[in-house]
């Protein structure tokens, strides 16, 4: 099993002046630190407007800066999004393959739609259509990636003539490509298109072999590429924090996977939220007593309850894991960070994971990377031949349209420029 961290630039107020600053450079140092323990990536999301729940709007330069502090660890996307409305598709294949070149081929592409009001609203996207409009946007960025040159696209949500889109990434085609699963269906869904999933949904074991083996098995009979690899993988998110004494992991962690679950459930299910003004910290301790009680909201406890077990003892993290690891899950990555909780705890919490828990799970990894990439091969050779509109990656000459130079300045004889020299003098001034 593979391990990851979660950066999702938690802030909880009241705010404070550098607090931001300070957050960010933490959170930066964490990463530091788990590449020199061989923790295996560091997946950063992508929100927008969602005061002190995420702060990680602009992922693509915050992990540009992570790849800069690091040399191992791999730098994941985890998300994109990619309705059109949040960014256009060639500046995010763009941005992602400058990404893959500076980290040196360690780009893991994760993209999704939002399902929150207050970013798909923010953006103009509209909620029925996101699903369409990021399968659109997926498969195109996929292409630019890929294709020299990319041949241009009429869709429905964007169109684009043929362009080269630069610069090319380090990892050919292009980096593996994952989709956020919030469900079941979406579990699915990754499977039919190829993709690695990672399930943001707080799991218990059970429901995670369910959905592992549900999505080999689709993958296998159903798939139909996305993009030009397959990435057949799952990932799952875990609470995490882990002390010698138990009590202390609970009293250092616990209270910041409530908080994070709280404000997940303001935007997503039940919070009315004041821009600038709404104060979710407060709400939540002000409620936090009452919370307590599965009553009141049973499936924030129960998502509590599903990711307590990986806050506790060096014992209790590890057989937690191990009930992970039986699921088939190929990767567990770690909610260190939430709520108010402290750097220094993170840090030596994860110093105290990677030196007991870790090592054991890491063994035999490569190995089974193998073996299961050698039973899949020839489920993903079928699921290529599924595939009925593939094109070369490199097009023929002949299929590449000329675009001549635009004269957008009227007078302009385009006979007289050469090599970069404008002779006509009243062109030249116009420009």
């Amino acid at each position: 099993m593979k391990f990851g961290i979660f950066a999702e630039l938690e802030h909880p107020r009241p705010w404070v002046e550098g607090g931001e600053q300070k957050l960010f450079e933490e959170t930066l140092q964490q990463i530091e630190l788990a590449d020199r323990l061989g923790i295996d990536h560091v997946w950063a999301v992508e929100h927008h407007f969602m005061e002190e729940y995420s702060h990680s709007t602009a992922p693509e330069v915050f992990l540009a800066a992570a790849a800069a502090r690091t040399k191992r660890i791999r730098i994941g996307h985890g998300v994109r999004q990619l309705p059109i409305g949040f960014s256009h598709p060639a500046r995010i294949a763009e941005a992602a393959n400058t990404l893959d070149i500076i980290s040196g081929g360690r780009l893991e592409f994760g993209t999704g739609e939002s399902g929150s009001r207050i970013e798909l609203e923010g953006y103009g996207v509209d909620p029925d259509t996101k699903r369409e409009s990021w399968t659109e946007s997926m498969e195109q960025i996929a292409n630019m990636m890929a294709m020299d040159p990319y041949p241009g696209y009429e869709g429905k949500f964007f169109s684009m003539p043929a362009r080269n889109v630069l610069p090319k990434p380090v990892q050919k085609p292009h980096p593996p490509l994952w989709v956020a699963c919030s469900n079941k269906k979406t579990i699915h869904l990754a499977a039919r298109l190829g993709l690695g999933a990672m399930s943001f949904t707080f799991l218990d074991p059970a429901d995670a072999k369910q959905w592992i083996d549900e999505y080999y098995e689709i993958l296998k009979t159903e798939c139909v590429p996305i993009g030009h690899t397959v990435n057949p993988n799952v990932l799952l998110v875990t609470g995490f924090g882990v002390h010698q004494q138990q009590n202390v992991a609970m009293d250092r962690f616990l209270d910041g996977i409530r908080f994070f679950q709280f404000a997940l459930n303001h935007y997503y299910r039940l919070g009315d939220h004041k821009p600038g003004r709404s104060d979710i910290w407060a709400d939540y301790q002000s409620k936090r007593d009452e919370l307590l009680k599965a009553d009141l909201d049973p499936l924030l406890m129960r998502n509590v309850a599903n990711s307590r077990g990986a806050i506790g003892s060096v014992d209790q993290v590890r057989e937690h894991i191990r009930k992970f690891q039986a699921t088939g899950v190929d990767q567990l990555v770690l909610l260190q960070q939430g709520g108010k909780n402290k750097h220094e705890h993170i840090c030596e919490s994860m110093e105290l994971f990677a030196k007991e828990i870790m090592p054991e799970f890491h063994e035999g990894e490569e190995e089974r990377q193998r073996k299961k990439m050698e039973e899949l091969a020839p489920y993903i050779e079928k699921a290529f031949e599924r595939k009925k509109d593939r094109r070369p990656l490199r097009l023929p000459d002949e299929d590449i349209p000329i675009f001549p130079a635009v004269d957008y300045v009227r007078g302009f004889d385009r006979s007289k420029a050469y090599l970069g020299t404008v002779h006509d003098e009243k062109a030249a001034e116009r420009l």
